[in-house]
């Protein structure tokens, strides 16, 4: 794949040349996230949009994009926000076109991860949707595109430019072993790297050559502020939750976590064992964890880390780096399965000595190092920088060459003394495939030294999520005592729990990493899977319990059942029969809906008729979980926002306010109410007059305006009320 590179300066040359090239049907695959290039595809787009005859497909995931207002208050409260938070950075013109069922004919968007939620009133996103595990979704593009095109960051070292895949390497790192196979085929496929100079230059694998990419783009449009989504509140049942689930967390295990509120959820529960242990155990009892078994049955741990955690996730999610900095995130891991099984076993440690030869024969190398195997040993840092092979011998930087074999103690001593490494020096903490973040995780990244930042490795998917293949012996090896911990949005009260879609068909996202992870904890000696799921939802006003009997939908199979966790405790649900998964999940369901759950698993035969819920789960209430938290928070425990926000004190303020108001208003009766007290204006306090100027409502006009305003004040006074504030 040494090929040159053309560099271009303008994304219209670089569309221009492109279409030369594939012609008139254009099937264009970009990375999901945060790496596609937002101007390329969106010049792709308006050229298909002013030209019927060229027909246009968009393969993809994870269409960003800014948060939108859907009324005046909305609107009133969010383009502020959005304006100083997201900056200059740019919408997806083709997501609105989907998301209003617009797109021309000759244009197609096919995606196989939806932004939650967000299209399930699209027909076309609905029936364009691609269902595919995500390890799948390399091969979908190598199948149908005929151009790939993602963001990249470049830098230039000794006068040449490297080039970095950055924040997504996913997808493509997967893809492009493939390229030149296609290419010799004589099928078309052209790949564009479009630099962004905001982007973290990420080391390890994700390191390309140039030429990988027949166009690279350095246009100065693109130069736009990243998407960079604020932290997100994590409310008193995202804490509970985090909370269960950090207990099940073994030290010197493996991590993964999933996207949201609940992964940070589950960072600020370990961030708490490790940082005040003895509030984490406080905290624990008063959530009643006893009454679920003991986590030592479950393979978690309590006592803060000593060994530490590795993290293996497709996603990078910002909190690995809050558990790396406080001495969490320390486990290194090595591309070696000898030396990884060595460090496990104890056999051999870090630091390197003569026990590293015994070691590596007893492995089978040697006894004379050939050239791939002490490629391999470089690759896991067994050397100094400057070592090399030559003529079968092993060189120093100063050019002298020394016996490589590893049973001769004079060339023990020489290579000990010369050539290998006081302590291994390239030690993984985290794989991860994508990263999307707040706007201080991108710039902690690229503030690190690259010895530092070179610690976490971003990958292919396919060495993350899945087991099987190649590298098999050396993932399980890595992975010891993993807990993958994902959201799910309902479980099934036989254990199979329900994550991207509804039961009449319609996608709330995708299938994603999630089956392989669950897969996984099945296959890897010492893993769980853990489900987090919250007890309820609420719509419209109505309250609606998440575990349920039974659903049209599933997307993991009661047969890999294994950990579910929601805001009232932990179900341990492998190896267990039905009526034993029926009493565990009834046990951390919200109390007003346990009994009608279990007259249902009665009626099906598959629990006794006679079985009562015991009385230590029959507290599982909002008001409940409130008063366990009320001590911990008057002590500055479980924050809405431990790791800091984007939002001002009026905003944060604001954002409960309506959110009041909503549900308030969620039913024709409450809204009617809600306006005719409206009409009636009442005394605005001083603390609540500079929210109220936030929303440009501090001196309303007209009678709609004034209306606004008194609905909104008196939530505003209702929030700081309840906050004490």
């Amino acid at each position: 794949m040494n090929r040159d590179s053309q560099h271009v300066q303008s994304i219209r040359q670089c569309v221009d040349a492109v279409l030369a090239l594939v012609g008139r049907e254009v099937v264009i695959a970009a990375p999901l996230g945060l790496g596609k290039p937002v101007l390329l595809l969106n010049e792709f787009y308006r050229r298909a949009v002013a030209d019927p005859t060229l027909k246009l497909t968009i393969y993809t995931a994870l269409s960003l994009r800014k948060p939108t207002a859907t009324g005046d208050l909305e609107r009133r409260f969010l383009e502020p926000f959005v304006a100083r938070v997201f900056g200059s950075c740019p919408e997806f013109e083709y997501v609105a076109a989907v998301r209003s069922d617009r797109l021309p004919a000759n244009i197609e968007v096919i995606e196989f991860f939806l932004e939650p939620g967000a299209y399930l009133h699209s027909a076309s996103a609905q029936q364009h949707y691609l269902s595919a595990n995500y390890t799948h979704a390399a091969r979908e593009i190598l199948a149908h595109a005929n151009v790939f095109a993602q963001m990249v960051a470049c830098r230039v070292v000794d006068g040449r430019s490297e080039y970095s895949l950055s924040c997504n390497t996913d997808i493509t790192v997967d893809l492009l072993p493939h390229l030149d196979d296609m290419r010799a085929s004589g099928r078309p496929m052209v790949t564009i790297a479009a630099v962004h100079p905001q982007l973290p230059f990420m080391l390890g694998d994700a390191v390309v050559d140039a030429g990988v990419f027949d166009f690279i783009v350095e246009d100065r449009d693109c130069r736009y502020d990243l998407y960079a989504p604020p932290n997100l509140p994590i409310g008193t049942v995202e804490h509970a939750i985090g909370l269960h689930a950090s207990a099940l967390v073994k030290d010197g295990g493996t991590l993964q976590l999933g996207i949201g509120e609940l992964g940070d959820a589950v960072v600020s529960g370990l961030l708490l064992r490790q940082q005040d242990n003895a509030a984490y155990l406080r905290a624990l009892d008063a959530f009643g964890v006893e009454r679920y078994g003991a986590i030592g049955a479950l393979g978690g741990t309590l006592a803060p880390f000593e060994r530490g955690l590795y993290a293996c996730s497709e996603m990078f999610i910002d909190g690995f780096l809050d558990l790396y900095r406080h001495g969490i995130l320390t486990r290194r891991v090595y591309a070696h399965a000898a030396i990884q099984r060595g460090l496990n076993r104890g056999r051999i440690g870090e630091d390197i000595d003569a026990g590293y030869f015994d070691w590596l024969l007893e492995c089978g190398l040697g006894p004379i190092l050939d050239a791939n195997e002490f490629a391999a040993l470089q690759k896991a840092g067994l050397f100094r920088d400057g070592v090399s092979f030559a003529g079968g011998q092993l060189q120093a930087a100063d050019g002298t060459r020394y016996s490589a074999n590893l049973a001769d103690p004079a060339a023990r001593a020489a290579l000990l003394a010369h050539c290998l490494a006081p302590r291994l020096r390239h030690g993984v903490l985290l794989h991860g495939g994508f990263f999307i973040g707040p706007k201080a995780f991108y710039a902690a990244l690229a503030d690190m030294p690259d010895a530092e930042r070179g610690r976490f490795n971003m990958t292919g998917v396919a060495y993350i999520n899945q087991l099987y293949g190649a590298d098999q012996e050396l993932k399980i090896l890595q992975r010891g005592d993993a807990r993958f911990i994902n959201t799910t949005m309902m479980v099934t009260l036989l254990g199979a729990a329900v994550s991207d879609g509804l039961e009449n068909g319609s996608v709330v996202s995708g299938v994603g990493g999630q089956y392989n992870f669950v897969a996984m904890a099945h296959a890897l000696p010492g893993a769980r899977s853990i489900l987090a799921v919250r007890s309820t939802r609420s719509r419209a006003g109505e309250t609606t319990s998440n575990i349920v009997w039974n659903y049209g939908h599933t997307t993991i199979p009661r047969h890999l059942r294994d950990i579910v966790v929601s805001e009232y405790g932990v179900a341990d649900l492998r190896g267990k029969v039905d009526h034993e998964i029926v009493a565990a999940l009834l046990n951390i369901a919200d109390s007003r809906f346990q009994e009608g759950l279990l007259q249902q698993a009665k009626a099906a035969g598959k629990i006794d008729r006679d079985y009562r819920i015991a009385e230590a789960h029959r507290d599982n209430t909002p008001e409940a979980l409130e008063r366990r938290l009320a001590p911990f928070r008057k002590q500055g425990l479980f924050a809405e926002f431990p790791f800091g926000s984007e939002f001002t004190a009026e905003e944060i303020v604001l954002a409960k306010a309506l959110r009041r108001l909503q549900v308030r208003t969620a039913r024709p009766a409450g809204k009617a109410l809600a306006v005719l007290a409206g009409l009636w204006p009442a005394a605005v306090s001083q603390r609540v007059m500079p929210c109220l100027a936030r929303m440009g409502l501090e001196r309303p006009a007209g009678v709609r305006e004034k209306i606004l305003r008194n609905m909104l004040a008196a939530e505003i006074a209702n929030v700081l009320a309840v906050d004490g504030l």
